[in-house]
């Protein structure tokens, strides 16, 4: 069934920084959010997904298959937004 909103951009640009350091608390420090609110913006966007993105441990993040799979399409849109604007 598809969304009748689309995910909030924002959460997108948090998933795809978390994604290329690995990390919610440097993505934090790139986008000039708090941890725990990049962490709170993936956490809704693997909601509204329905699948988890990131594999979390104690100290570290890594991309489970979903996330793998869905970066690339979210990186391209992603620029092609930043060119267009």
């Amino acid at each position: 069934m598809k969304k009748s909103t689309p995910a909030p951009i924002g959460h997108v640009r948090s998933f795809e920084a978390a994604a290329r350091h690995l990390s919610f608390s440097r993505a934090a420090e790139e986008l000039g959010y708090t941890q725990a609110a990049i962490s709170g913006h993936v956490r809704s966007l693997e909601k509204y997904i329905g699948r988890p993105l990131f594999l979390r441990r104690a100290r570290s993040i890594r991309l489970t298959e979903a996330g793998e799979a869905l970066l690339p399409s979210l990186r391209q849109a992603l620029q092609q937004i930043d060119i267009a604007t």
